[in-house]
């Protein structure tokens, strides 16, 4: 097998052959701090771009960049962050919220564990949960976010009532997701559709439309929820600078591992410049 194949590589790959009962742990499980589509060193999304992402430098910058405005509108109290990947986020969070109590949640304890020192450094405790049974009483923090996960939760709807439970009144949850803007049209759309939920273990009830999201979580309880599509400024330039950054590889050592990614930035471009997909940034308040 090629060098450039690192462990976590070959378990998601073969993972997708068989995902088990509970498909997000393990895609999440194979993704380790080494992911090789990774933007940047210990981040899992795809950022908020201010350029086209032609420019390499801004991809540590965008990344960063999306979690502070998100975190931005988080109250400085007991701050709950569900799906928190590798913990990079956490650092962010602390210091753009300044929360008197971080809690990060995650599905496996691999990634709990890889972030151990980011999470220490943040402040944070850790807890190996679903997002969807969170193991908190009710209102045990006084904000909530996530970032880039959503799509992965077996419920969205479950997910948002499980959050209104643990907020307090008046608690802010601040979140981004991948809403599906329509159905895919012909076959070349289905096979990119189809590729795309089983490189991420995801199950057709995960696509959903802005809208249905935003129904989704005022149908559990929120209000005051604004919600807007951002693609532009996070697929499109994520897209980009993967891209480029493969384009610059050449077909040297990690030519097996290149070939990869390429087919699946493929899928992912034919959903987002055939309007399939967009990128949803969403605010919303528990009634006081």
């Amino acid at each position: 097998m090629p060098a450039e194949w690192t462990r976590e590589n070959l378990r998601h790959a073969i993972a997708m052959l068989r995902y088990g009962a509970n498909p997000a742990a393990t895609v999440y499980d194979s993704i380790g701090p080494d992911f090789f589509l990774a933007l940047a060193p210990g981040w899992l999304n795809l950022g908020l771009w201010e350029g086209d992402g032609s420019d390499p430098d801004e991809a540590p910058v965008a990344v960063r960049r999306l979690v502070e405005r998100l975190a931005a509108d988080l109250p400085s109290g007991d701050v709950l962050d569900v799906a928190n990947g590798l913990a990079a986020q956490d650092l962010v969070i602390a210091e753009v919220a300044r929360p008197r109590s971080l809690t990060g949640v995650n599905i496996t304890w691999s990634q709990l564990d890889a972030g151990r020192g980011r999470l220490r450094d943040a402040g944070a405790r850790a807890v190996c949960a679903d997002a969807c049974r969170l193991p908190f009483v009710d209102g045990s923090f006084d904000g909530s976010i996530s970032v880039e996960a959503a799509f992965h939760f077996s419920s969205r709807a479950a997910f948002f009532r499980e959050v209104f439970r643990v907020l307090r009144p008046g608690g802010v949850l601040t979140m981004s997701d991948v809403p599906t803007l329509r159905r895919p049209h012909g076959l070349r759309e289905a096979v990119a559709a189809v590729a795309m939920l089983r490189l991420w273990g995801l199950h057709p009830g995960a696509a959903a439309s802005a809208t249905q999201i935003v129904d989704a979580a005022a149908t559990a309880g929120f209000v005051d929820v604004e919600s807007e599509l951002v693609g532009g400024h996070v697929i499109a330039p994520a897209l980009r600078f993967v891209r480029d950054r493969l384009d610059a590889g050449g077909d040297g050592e990690g030519r097996s591992l290149a070939l990869a990614a390429r087919t699946m930035l493929g899928q992912a471009d034919v959903l987002w410049e055939r309007g399939v997909l967009d990128y949803l940034l969403l605010r919303a308040r528990k009634p006081a």
